[in-house]
């Protein structure tokens, strides 16, 4: 177990499944409307400036109202990535195809971010490095690494999209020489991919980008086959896994745990995760000073699995940062399945605690604006959870869903509390949680975000059971047969099984299933279980 996830409930309180699938659709749909009439509508907007490529683009407000975006700010080229990026991905991830989609392919317009016109060659947050309103963007480093990590994921969900390869290829160039320069050292708080220099500012040094930067440059591995990308993974993990105190600054944190468990299981590697893991959930952090992930009640709301400050006013749990933490979780326990009765633990909890981050899914009384929540529609959430309030007229309201728009910039409404661009990221959770007969039993995609794979994998889900006695969990395997293996039990718990079946979770449990087409033929090779060509299992012999 992870000790911190020990310490949440079995069964949070008040406890209710929210589709976050259907969300996660219904945000698209919202959103990807330039038709909507309406105060702060509509979301979306285009942009012809043809920065990098001479192509017109798309821009999404990063909060209701942000007086600092929409098509007449800026020529309409003041407009993030992290919101893009994360809407197009989590919209896909739910099924949406978003390289053809009323017309337009906004898939392809994300090469805009590509920034070659400034001799950086890499995802920036913002089309025009000089153009945004607001500044500290282009200065941080977790900014340009994470939108780069979500553009490899985007290119791996569209593999076939005309010049993404080179762009792919010019991103790993540029970490592969960044990280280079750095070597042992990843102590900046940015870095100039122009100059190849890293820089000291007033944030923190960010070591956790190493996380992602190991993502990217794996995934290169995968994609072009050259090892120096490989051996540029390992020494980024190397460097984060070497620090001596906790450096956990963004989102970075947990996918060193990821690739460490791809690379333990698929390169012989022994990379202690829980260290990675330990240093996502525990609040120890220094850089930043205690960011982690929540455990705690707050007037009778069960907050934990929130992802966040543990220390900021008592706590500020972001539904952003906590949509992302689903991604490489989820996918690490494919490759290390010990951890699987922990991420369902904490799936579990977080998914319900995001709920009240939307403005129907807690009292008006706990939270800053309901007054403008229409306006939501039920799919743009607040920016977070707090203890008590930054704002001074809520002081003594706890739990409260707010936002810190208000205070980015000079006449900002108070409407910037609704977080577009965090709510864009609901398909990581869409595409990865869904419900079973059993409630609080959640269905874990443990595939969907397995991005850049090695080898092709058969479908794999994990089901936690938090109740203290067996449960019988129903699923429907369609038309097709499969053998159900069971990752933690290392047996098959059901043979030639199709359409309604069922088997049972013991108590506190967890089971990992891999769906096995019955055709494949089992065997035993350097300590794997494969079926046909695919790895099962990659521990079954130790």
């Amino acid at each position: 177990m992870i000790p911190r996830v020990d310490k949440m409930p079995f069964h949070p309180k008040p406890y209710k499944y929210r589709d976050w699938k259907q969300t996660a659709l219904d945000f698209d749909k919202y959103v990807f409307d330039f038709n909507q009439k309406g105060d702060d509508l509509p979301l979306i907007w285009l942009d012809g400036m043809k920065r990098n490529f001479p192509d017109t683009t798309f821009g999404i407000y990063t909060a209701l109202g942000d007086i600092r975006m929409g098509a007449a700010v800026n020529n309409g080229e003041n407009h993030e990535a992290l919101g893009a990026l994360g809407a197009v991905l989590g919209a896909t991830m739910v099924g949406v195809d978003k390289s053809n989609q009323g017309g337009r392919n906004y898939v392809r317009m994300l090469r805009n971010y590509f920034a070659k016109d400034n001799g950086w060659n890499v995802i920036q947050n913002f089309t025009n490095k000089g153009a945004h309103i607001g500044g500290g963007y282009g200065n941080d480093f977790w900014y340009e690494v994470h939108n780069n990590v979500l553009f490899y994921c985007v290119a791996d969900k569209y593999n076939d999209e005309k010049e993404f390869e080179d762009i792919l290829l010019n991103i790993a160039e540029q970490f592969y020489k960044s990280d280079s320069v750095m070597g042992d050292n990843y102590s900046y708080s940015y870095f100039d991919f122009k100059e190849m220099k890293g820089y000291k500012n007033h944030i923190p040094a960010q070591e956790d980008v190493a996380g992602g930067y190991a993502f990217i440059l794996y995934s290169a591995w995968v994609k072009f086959k050259n090892p120096k990308y490989l051996k540029a993974a390992k020494n980024a993990l190397n460097v984060l896994y070497n620090q001596k105190e906790n450096r956990y600054y963004e989102a970075m944190m947990p996918i060193a745990a990821h690739i460490g468990a791809r690379m333990n299981a698929e390169h012989g590697m022994d990379y202690d995760i829980s260290r990675y893991l330990n240093w996502t959930f525990d609040g120890s952090a220094v850089g930043r000073e205690g960011w982690g992930v929540l455990v705690g009640n707050w007037g009778g709301y069960d907050v934990s699995g929130l992802g966040g400050s543990t220390v900021h006013n008592g706590g500020y749990g972001f539904l952003m940062n906590t949509f992302d933490l689903m991604l490489p979780l989820s996918a690490m326990v494919r490759y290390d399945q010990k951890y699987s009765n922990a991420v369902g633990k904490w799936a579990l909890n977080a998914s319900n605690a995001a709920r009240f981050c939307y403005p129907y899914e807690i009292p008006d009384s706990l939270q800053a604006i309901p007054q403008h929540k229409a306006v939501t529609q039920d799919v743009i959430a607040y920016e977070g959870i707090i203890k008590e309030s930054i704002y001074p007229e809520f002081k003594g309201i706890t739990p409260f869903a707010q936002g810190d728009g208000p205070l980015w910039y000079p006449n900002m409404p108070q409407q910037t509390m609704f977080s577009v661009y965090g709510s864009g990221h609901v398909g990581f959770f869409g595409g990865i949680i869904n419900s079973t007969n059993v409630p609080e039993i959640l269905q874990i995609n443990c595939t969907n975000a397995d991005f850049f794979a090695s080898q092709k994998s058969y479908d794999t889900y994990l089901y936690f059971n938090p109740y203290d006695t067996n449960k019988i969990v129903n699923i429907d395997l369609g038309n097709s047969k499969y053998h159900l293996y069971d990752l933690n039990t290392q047996k098959i718990v059901s043979k030639n099984a199709k359409g309604a079946t069922s088997f049972t979770i013991s108590g506190q449990s967890s089971a990992v299933l891999v769906l096995i087409p019955v055709e494949m033929k089992f065997s035993v090779k350097d300590d794997k279980l494969y079926a046909g060509t695919v790895v099962v299992d990659y521990w079954f012999g130790k």
